[in-house]
């Protein structure tokens, strides 16, 4: 009995170590198994990524903000802000004098009056054929103030207007700078910024355009011995 007994419990041993290393096995499948659903999960996107379509439309508005920074630093440059023009007969009979100036550089333009529509009082309009010249205003570089048909323009106003100009467009390039990190990187992270830099450059324009345009009023109101009438751009 005692060597059946004996036979019995060799052979149940055996199974009951592979059944422990099954059970050892098995666990150890599972934590590897646990392990891998828990790298794929962190490696998943976290949903910061740009789709295709969301990445078209930010290309599209990439394209849109260039053609507005163009158009803003030609605008910035350009002095065709405002057209100053005398009447007629204040040079004489046979030319009139006219005027225009932007942020940067003032000029005159001589056109005969011949060339002026009989109807129009004042003399202009700028693009008919004459001879002008052009300069810098010189506030800006030795301090000393453009007189303009015995005008003064307001310097104060007319640099506050030139630097906010200034201020836009570089938070415009700054917008720009933004999308392009967010169409390279393929995250959504720099499109705030490039919203709040594309907004901040429109209000700056825009208090641009108002403080010169009162800077021209003050221009007007400088002397009165001369009447001009005075076109924006």
């Amino acid at each position: 009995m005692w060597s059946t007994f004996i036979v019995q419990d060799e052979e149940s041993r055996p199974s009951a170590a592979s059944g422990g290393g099954a059970g050892t096995l098995t666990g150890m499948m599972g934590v590897r198994t646990g392990g891998g659903k828990r790298r794929t999960r962190a490696s998943s996107p976290s949903g910061n990524a740009l789709s295709e379509s969301q990445e078209g439309k930010i290309k599209f508005a990439f394209f849109v903000a260039a053609v507005g920074i163009t158009l803003t630093v030609l605008g910035v440059g350009t002095e065709f802000w405002v057209e100053l023009a005398p009447s007629k007969g204040f040079h004489n009979n046979q030319t009139c004098l006219a005027a225009h100036h932007g942020l940067w550089k003032s000029c005159t333009k001589m056109l005969w009056v011949a060339d002026v529509d009989p109807e129009r009082e004042s003399c202009g309009p700028l693009d008919l054929p004459g001879e002008s010249n052009c300069t810098f205003f010189k506030f800006y570089t030795t301090g000393e103030n453009t007189v303009l048909f015995q005008k003064t323009p307001a310097k104060n106003l007319t640099v506050m207007s030139a630097m906010l100009a200034i201020f836009g467009l570089f938070l415009m390039l700054m917008g720009a700078v933004c999308i392009i990190m967010a169409i390279s990187k393929g995250v959504q992270f720099f499109l705030k910024p490039a919203s709040v830099c594309f907004t901040l450059s429109g209000v700056l324009v825009f208090l641009s355009l108002i403080v010169f345009h009162q800077s021209v009023l003050s221009f007007l109101a400088s002397d009165h011995t001369i009447p001009l009438h005075y076109e924006l751009s």
